[in-house]
């Protein structure tokens, strides 16, 4: 019990107070809001719009679609990308509310400071959820409104578009899950990474109305490997109280041979999203892209501090990066087929 309060004790002094930000100059009574939504960390919403980004393109590259088609879905995708990470945010707070008041990094969330009810969050969430539905239920619509007319928008608006909406909705199942997962699992980023990984499906089902599996169950399992890579990462830096709150976590179990198990990890998702690049036809330039986030992660996970708090925090921010170089290789592909 001592050595527990020691622990405790300890983060509570060492770890840097949080910086101010936008969010901070909000009125007072919105601004816990903002915080659970964490719109202040745009990095989230990046890490969950690249896997969706990929496959657009990638899809848009096969099917030679206008330059319009791919930009209409990105747009979308990027807005959903908000949308959902802050719903799998306001759950996960709700779920660890009492385990965010025990951890030093996370003491001063909306719920676990107080700042906001469990209600208040809850009506926040059917909020999000209601506006994330209505989206899922428009992808298939926008897909049909490019190739013919605003009316036929108009009239799938109210239908259920079954391919996109069932994808979307379903990943929601993983959304909820993930927090009981780090009670009951060792490997609870595998999960996360399933539910931060799902655009790759739902990307290409919007845009072509049905998925290629044998192309996109690759890239799906290598954004997998992706989450399981920077969330690890991430939550390195609450090892030591996760262990004291019996939260489970991939940061736990790799112990001293985090490293090198995190380079295998980025080894096999190199080899995934080139092998799905591979059988989508893709030319040179999505590899060079793949290689660049390749090189890119490899020295992030080199030169990570896993004792220092803040080098952990921005090792998570710098992944947005592997998504980006990914994303640029399939877009100069398609860019450069387009023009030929």
């Amino acid at each position: 019990m001592g050595n527990r309060s020691q622990i405790i004790r300890r983060h509570l002094q060492d770890f840097p107070a949080p910086t101010a930000t936008w969010v901070d100059y909000l009125p007072s009574k919105i601004r816990p809001y903002f915080y659970l939504a964490r719109v202040h960390r745009p990095s989230g919403i990046l890490l969950l719009f690249y896997p969706c980004a990929w496959s657009v393109t990638m899809t848009c590259y096969t099917l030679g679609a206008p330059m319009t088609t791919a930009w209409t879905y990105l747009g979308f995708f990027l807005v959903a990308s908000q949308v959902f990470c802050a719903t799998g945010c306001i759950i996960d707070d709700m779920w660890d509310k009492d385990i965010d008041a025990a951890t030093s990094r996370t003491r001063k969330r909306p719920l676990a400071a107080g700042d906001l009810s469990m209600l208040q969050a809850f009506v926040f969430l059917i909020l999000h959820l209601t506006f994330g539905i209505w989206l899922f239920m428009q992808l298939n619509a926008y897909r049909y409104v490019i190739s013919h007319s605003w009316i036929i928008l108009l009239f799938l608006s109210f239908l259920a578009p079954l391919l996109s909406l069932i994808l979307g909705l379903s990943s929601l199942v993983l959304v909820v899950l993930y927090p009981t997962m780090k009670r009951v699992i060792d490997w609870p980023q595998a999960v996360l990474g399933m539910c931060f990984s799902w655009g790759s499906f739902l990307g290409t089902a919007s845009v072509a109305g049905t998925v290629d599996w044998h192309i996109y169950i690759p890239l799906y399992m290598g954004s997998v490997c992706w989450t399981i890579v920077y969330d690890t990462c991430y939550a390195r830096q609450d090892r030591d109280e996760d262990i004291i709150n019996g939260v489970h976590s991939t940061a736990v179990v790799f112990g001293d041979q985090i490293r090198p198990i995190l380079v295998m990890f980025s080894c096999v998702l190199y080899s995934l999203v080139s092998y799905a690049g591979i059988l989508n036809g893709h030319s040179v330039s999505f590899f060079i892209g793949v290689t660049l986030g390749a090189r890119h992660l490899i020295r992030l996970i080199a030169r990570i501090d896993f004792e220092n708090e803040e080098s952990c925090d921005a090792v998570l921010i710098n992944n947005t990066w592997f998504g980006f170089w990914v994303w640029a290789g399939a877009m100069v592909d398609y860019v450069v087929k387009m023009q030929s």
